[in-house]
């Protein structure tokens, strides 16, 4: 599928500088304020909260047409849970990735069941079109109550230390919860992790050993890719 081109009109600035304030953005570590002070230092008098609206419009559909670029996932899924606090009441943000680390959906529920389970698992199977040959998640019932009503005949392996994969995912979110000081509402996080996930999915490379010629190579493909689905309508 193709990506869809993205308006940037009525912009005061051009869309390579809207661009690489949301990549700086989503892609590393930093808070708004520091993105910021990033482009002043490249002459940009664009303030932090010109950062986060553009962040807030352009997010959604670069990461959207970088998941229309993105391959077949594999066919091994590993399924988890993370507690996020917003507004003083928790929340679970429930998190597929697939064998290769890629991060696969997420979603943000109230809660910790089995109904959460079940439309985490009902979610990946309608995005990709297809059961996989195994989910593996930590001991959590819920996991196994949603499978027999969802895949019956489906591979499920319950090992905590097997889903370190999944558990490994939640690293890079936890970063992003302290450098932004918590998330102010549920659509903000769902929106924030989306585009997280999808820019992160693009420039990942591989759990397994590369050479450092092939990641060089690898990160010039996803520049590529990065180019190709924030073009300018």
């Amino acid at each position: 599928m193709n990506s869809s081109s993205i308006s940037y009109k009525r912009h005061r600035f051009p869309p390579q500088v809207i661009t690489h304030a949301v990549w700086l953005y989503v892609r590393f570590n930093l808070s708004l304020r520091e993105v910021e002070e990033m482009l002043l230092q490249r002459g940009i008098d664009a303030s932090y909260e010109t950062v986060r609206r553009w962040v807030i419009k352009f997010g959604p559909q670069i990461a959207r047409n970088l998941r229309l670029r993105q391959g077949r996932p594999g066919d091994v899924w590993h399924l988890d849970e993370v507690v996020v606090s917003i507004s003083g009441r928790k929340y679970w943000l429930w998190r597929a990735v697939d064998q290769h680390g890629i991060v696969l959906d997420e979603i943000l529920q109230p809660k910790r069941d089995k109904r959460a389970a079940k439309r985490l698992l009902r979610s990946l199977i309608k995005r990709f079109g297809f059961i996989p040959k195994r989910i593996i998640t930590d001991k959590l019932r819920s996991y196994g109550a949603a499978k027999r009503e969802i895949a019956p005949g489906l591979d499920h392996w319950l090992h905590k230390g097997l889903n370190n994969r999944a558990e490994n995912s939640h690293l890079p979110f936890r970063k992003r919860e302290r450098t932004m000081q918590g998330y102010r509402s549920l659509g903000d996080l769902q929106r924030f992790v989306a585009i997280h996930s999808a820019v992160r999915n693009c420039f990942y490379a591989a759990a397994r050993r590369r050479s450092a010629i092939t990641i060089r190579y690898h990160r010039l493909e996803a520049f590529d890719a990065w180019n190709a689905t924030t073009q300018a309508a």
